[in-house]
C-alpha cells in the first residue's frame, strides 16, 4: 500500500510539474529605433510563426526606448527579444538569471558584427568628426550599443570630453530618429548602425540606414559617412530563462531556420540582408559587459 501511495503520489507530482511547465501566452519585445508601425510590421511573420508553433498567443511589444524592453525581460513580462550587445550587458549585471542567449545575425560575408556609423548632412561640408567640432550631436539611446556606448567611448578617448567637443550632445530616442533628424537638419551630425557592406547609397546592406532607406524615410545620397567604430558584436536574441526547455528549443529552431524558410520574414528581421541566424555564447560579450560595468562604475 505504501508503494501504491508513493507511486501515486509521484504521478501527481509529476504532473503538476508538468501542468506548470505549460506556457498560455508568449511575449516578443523589440527595442526601439524606428517608429511602432514599423517595428509591428517587420516582426509580425515572425510572431505568427511563433504562434503557430508554440500553439499559444503571441504577442508583439514595442516599448518608447530600450530600457522598456530590459525591464519586460527582467520582470517576466516578455520572453523574446534582439537585444543589442549594451541591452544585454544591462540585463546580465542586473539579473545573471534573467535570459539565455540564442542566436545572432550573421551578415552576407559570414561576419557576426557590425559599426557605429558617424554620418551628416552631404550638403553640410562636415566630411570627419572633426568637422563636426562645436555643433549638434546626437545619439540614439543610452541603452544603445552602436547608438551610445562603442561610439561615446571611442570618441571620448580621442576628441575627450564630449559635451565639451560638441556645441550639443542629444539622446534622439532611437536609430531612426538621429537618421531622420540628421537629413532634417535638426542635428548637424549623429550616429547608427549598420554592417558595413554593399553600398552606401543603399544604407549598405542591414541595419538602421537600409531600414530607414527602404521606408523611405531618407535618400542615403544626401547623407554622408564621416566616422567608423571598430567592429561590435552583433546582438543577441535572448530568450527568458525560466521557460520550459521545449520552448526554448522551439523558438530557437524556428528562428535558426527563417532564412531558409521564409527570406522575406528573415529580411524584416533581420534589417535587411543577411545570411543567417547562427548560435553565440555569452562570452561572446564579455568585452562589452566590461565596458558597461566601466560606464556605470560598477
Amino acid at each position: 500500500m505504501q508503494k501504491l501511495l508513493t507511486a501515486t503520489a509521484l504521478t501527481v507530482i509529476l504532473a503538476s510539474a508538468a501542468q506548470a511547465q505549460e506556457i498560455t501566452g508568449f511575449n516578443i519585445g523589440i527595442l526601439g529605433g524606428e517608429n511602432a508601425q514599423d517595428r509591428l510590421a517587420s516582426t509580425e511573420c515572425l510572431r505568427v510563426k511563433m504562434e503557430e508553433t508554440l500553439g499559444v498567443p503571441v504577442k508583439l511589444f514595442t516599448p518608447a526606448d530600450y530600457d522598456g524592453v530590459i525591464q519586460g525581460l527582467l520582470g517576466g513580462t516578455l520572453d523574446y527579444a534582439w537585444l543589442g550587445a549594451s541591452a544585454y550587458a544591462k540585463v546580465y549585471l542586473t539579473d545573471p538569471e534573467a535570459v539565455d542567449v540564442m542566436l545572432t545575425k550573421q551578415n552576407v560575408d559570414g561576419s557576426t558584427g557590425y559599426y557605429s556609423i558617424g554620418f551628416a548632412r552631404a550638403d553640410s561640408g562636415i566630411t570627419s568628426i572633426d568637422d563636426a567640432k562645436g555643433k549638434t550631436f546626437a545619439f540614439a539611446d543610452p541603452n544603445s550599443t552602436s547608438g551610445y556606448l562603442v561610439p561615446a567611448a571611442e570618441l571620448t578617448a580621442k576628441y575627450g570630453k564630449l559635451e565639451e567637443y560638441f556645441s550639443d550632445v542629444k539622446m534622439s530616442g532611437g536609430h531612426e530618429q538621429t537618421i531622420v533628424g540628421v537629413a532634417n537638419g535638426d542635428f548637424a551630425a549623429g550616429v547608427s548602425w549598420a554592417d558595413g557592406l554593399g553600398n552606401w547609397e543603399d544604407g549598405y546592406n542591414s541595419g538602421a540606414f537600409r531600414k530607414a532607406a527602404d521606408a523611405g524615410l531618407v535618400d542615403m545620397s544626401n547623407l554622408v559617412e564621416i566616422w567608423r567604430s571598430t567592429l561590435i558584436p552583433e546582438g543577441p536574441m535572448v530568450i527568458r530563462r525560466a521557460l520550459p526547455q521545449d520552448v526554448k528549443d522551439k523558438v530557437t529552431q524556428l528562428t535558426a531556420d527563417l532564412w531558409e524558410t521564409d527570406k522575406e520574414c528573415a529580411y524584416g528581421v533581420a534589417a535587411g540582408e543577411a545570411k543567417d541566424f547562427v548560435p553565440v555564447k555569452h562570452e561572446d560579450y564579455q568585452g562589452i559587459i566590461d565596458a558597461r560595468k566601466l560606464q556605470e562604475g560598477l
